[in-house]
This record gives C-alpha cells, sequence and structure tokens, in this order.
C-alpha cells in the first residue's frame, strides 16, 4: 500500500509543470503574515515563516512557480472563493465547517493544542472574558465553554487585550502563545490543561480546483514520507510541538 501511495505522489508531482503550463499562471498563496511562527513580515516586508518556507518547498516539489499574497484573517476564505489567491496556507485549521466551503489539504502539522495564556495563574478561563482571533476553532471554543469572547482581527490584538486588563485570558494556538509567554519574563503564564481543538493544519482550495489541490497533496505527503516535514516542524514549532 505504501508504494502505491508513493507511486501516486510521484506521477502527481511529474504533472506540476503540465498543470502550470496547461493554465499558464503563477499559484498564488495568500497567508496572513501576522501569526508568528507560522507567518509573519520580516524587517523587509517580505513573508516569513514556518508557512513560507514550506510553501516554497511544496512549489518547487510540484514544480509550479508560486507567489504570496497576504489578506486579513476575518475574510482571507471569502477571498479565496471570489479569487484573489489560488491557495490559504495561514495556519488554518481542518474542521468540518470551513471543509463546507474549502477543499483541504491533508495536514501539514498533526494536531496541535490550543491554550490559555493569562497575567494570573488564577485567571477565569470559564466565566471571564477570554480573547481570541475572529474566525478561529479558539474563538468557537471560547463561546461554547460558557465564556464571553472578546474578538480581534489579529493576534497581536488579543494579547494586548489581555495584558491590559480588557481580557481576563487570551486562547490561541499553544505555538504561537510560547514565545509570548517565554518572552514576558514570568509576567504572562498557561492557565489550565492544553485543550485538542481540529483536524491539524492544511492548505485550503477552492472546490473547483481539485487539481491544484492534488498536487499540494502529493507534494505534502512527499515531504512526509522523506522526513523533511518532520525536520521543518522541529525547527520552526520545537521539539515539543506534535509531529509525523
Amino acid at each position: 500500500m505504501k508504494n502505491i501511495l508513493i507511486t501516486s505522489a510521484v506521477l502527481a508531482l511529474i504533472s506540476g509543470a503540465a498543470w502550470a503550463e496547461a493554465h499558464d499562471k503563477t499559484v498564488r498563496l495568500g497567508t496572513e503574515g501576522a501569526y508568528p511562527p507560522y507567518n509573519f513580515l520580516n524587517d523587509k516586508g517580505e513573508v516569513d515563516g514556518f508557512e513560507r518556507v514550506l510553501g516554497d518547498e511544496l512549489c518547487k516539489r510540484a514544480e509550479l512557480t508560486c507567489e504570496w499574497v497576504t489578506n486579513d484573517w476575518d475574510s482571507i476564505i471569502p477571498n479565496l472563493v471570489s479569487g484573489n489567491y489560488d491557495a490559504i496556507i495561514a495556519g488554518m485549521s481542518i474542521t468540518p465547517e470551513r471543509e463546507e466551503v474549502v477543499a483541504f489539504t491533508q495536514n501539514y502539522t498533526p494536531p496541535s493544542p490550543s491554550a490559555y495564556a493569562a497575567m494570573s495563574a488564577d485567571a477565569d478561563t470559564q466565566g471571564g472574558i477570554i480573547a481570541a482571533q475572529t474566525g478561529t476553532i479558539q474563538a468557537n471554543h471560547v463561546v461554547d465553554t460558557g465564556a464571553t469572547l472578546l474578538e480581534f482581527p489579529n493576534p497581536d490584538e488579543t494579547v494586548a487585550a489581555m495584558k491590559n486588563g480588557e481580557a481576563d485570558a487570551v486562547m490561541a494556538d499553544k505555538d504561537y502563545l510560547i514565545p509570548v509567554v517565554e518572552e514576558s519574563g514570568g509576567e504572562i503564564v498557561f492557565v489550565g490543561e492544553d485543550i485538542p481543538l481540529g483536524g491539524g493544519i492544511g492548505m485550503a482550495f477552492r472546490q473547483s480546483d481539485p487539481e491544484l489541490k492534488d498536487k499540494f497533496d502529493a507534494a505534502i505527503q512527499s515531504m512526509k514520507d522523506d522526513g523533511s516535514l518532520n525536520e521543518l516542524i522541529i525547527e520552526w514549532l520545537g521539539e515539543d510541538s506534535p509531529r509525523f
């Protein structure tokens, strides 16, 4: 079975160049550019981070010419569907609700935990005010717990709200919160247990573009097979981050 999967992946990768030639286009990769270490803008104003390195490698393996486009998180799916770019690679967790609108590749990170962070270990995460980014699985979880959700368009604003007292705690991917906690010098702490949400992170495509999705799916599989995806996860997300 593994040999069959590898053969299928190789065939899909070989056809990547043919797809690009037939469609005569550069593949536009949409990301947020504001969610380190997954994606952020560096000092030159360029997209950087785990997903920049990953996306460039996937395009190379699929023999596709790609360019990066940034878009605010709260409209990132609508702008994919309307054709402003061809794929989303932006720390987007695979969920049944999103699968009703877009087509996901297999995950390129395993399901990783979400977490609460606050200025005090006694922060009320179940009945207090919790800051989370709009349109995220964490925001949905806060609503489900019965706590008061305070939404912001980008993750930096959620942390700022917690720091200035607008919110009792912030909830986000733990990979995002780890450097926030570590760089606070003890001022910010994790609260409670980690919370598993979502089915891992994948690339999202218009449902009308299955051929393009398949090219990236095959490239992701090839990186899983040769171990290079795990190497990137360790480099960018840390030794403790779940990997394949």
